[in-house]
């Protein structure tokens, strides 16, 4: 006969509560006390990193590998160009991965994790600089390290004081407390981070110029000022830009006529009909020029209430013509 499923554990609601509360007690405590440690062996460690001429490599094994990942990646976004190594496979031909201008970044909480011990003389044959997260200063990873930062905790949040929990919180902490110490140190800025974030928020904003938005050609609505009224609507309409640019002989902006503007032609009750783009455009557009950032353009509608710009070059001729929803679909705003 087929065995029945095993009986699911029973939950006790208020002893889960209390469970996760004292997690964030113990992990929070763990964090605030790297706060009262940290000292000089910090401010060495970012001057040694600063100094490197290569990348930092970061190690680690098993949860404090995950933390290294992390710190990794953390680095390498912020301005310090770092990698992980995993220090098994450090032992089976990564280790050539590490070069002499190199600095590594060793993480450990007990500092005896025997995949990482077994390569430290290697490394520090190799004239490489090496720093230490660890949670014990005693430990093997301790006496092979140029400099030490200490992240030990009182106690993990596992109630069995077993599984990495504050621990790793404290690990990742030390880590971020370095990259913002080395971004800052760098004059590391936003437009530093949009590079290494294109494809984030940010980095759009950021990267994103009015060239690479703009309608261009014959995409872009634009009439004489001798043009009726008709005609300015017609191509108004086949543009669907909600406006369209009125043009000198030469191609200058002179002028612009908005879905906006015929709303409040249209209030006043006048006959339309007869009058002329010149008559009915609104002096003085607002323009832009192609290598203003989108997010310039975004500023400059919103500071105006508008939501359409004209593109122009150095001269004041027309190249382009910009919409807020042209901003949108490249989520520029």
């Amino acid at each position: 006969m087929p065995s029945s499923p095993p009986t699911p554990p029973v939950v006790d609601p208020a002893a889960m509560l209390a469970r996760a509360r004292a997690t964030f007690d113990i992990e929070a405590e763990a964090v605030l006390g790297l706060k009262a440690r940290v000292g000089d062996s910090f401010v060495d460690a970012v001057r040694k990193i600063l100094e490197v001429r290569g990348r930092v490599v970061v190690m680690g094994m098993g949860k404090s590998g995950h933390v290294g990942r992390k710190i990794a990646a953390t680095l390498a976004s912020t301005g310090t160009p770092a990698m992980f190594v995993h220090p098994a496979e450090a032992s089976h031909g990564d280790l050539g991965m590490i070069k002499a201008v190199d600095l590594v970044l060793a993480i450990s909480n007990s500092g005896e994790v025997e995949e990482l011990t077994v390569i430290l003389p290697v490394v520090k044959r190799q004239g490489v600089p090496l720093i230490a997260i660890t949670g014990r200063a005693d430990s093997t990873l301790a006496k092979h390290a140029d400099i030490v930062l200490d992240a030990g905790v009182a106690k993990e949040a596992c109630p069995l004081n077993l599984a990495p929990t504050a621990s790793t919180t404290a690990q990742m902490a030390m880590g971020d407390a370095l990259a913002v110490a080395l971004l800052d140190a760098r004059g590391f800025g936003s437009e530093d981070f949009a590079r290494s974030h294109p494809g984030g928020a940010l980095g759009r904003k950021l990267l994103t110029h009015v060239s690479d938005l703009m309608r261009t050609g014959a995409d872009v609505p634009r009439v004489a000022p001798e043009a009726s009224f008709s005609e300015l609507m017609r191509e108004m309409s086949s543009k669907g830009l909600g406006a369209t640019a009125v043009v000198d002989a030469e191609g200058r902006a002179i002028g612009i006529f908005t879905d906006g503007d015929l709303r409040r032609r249209v209030e006043t009750g006048g006959d339309l009909r007869g009058l002329t783009a010149a008559e009915v455009m609104h002096r003085g557009p607002r323009t832009l020029r192609a290598d203003a950032l989108g997010v310039e353009a975004a500023e400059l509608m919103e500071q105006h209430r508008i939501t359409s710009v004209l593109v122009v070059d150095a001269e004041g001729l027309l190249i382009g013509a910009l919409s807020i929803n042209d901003l949108m679909r490249a989520k520029v705003i």
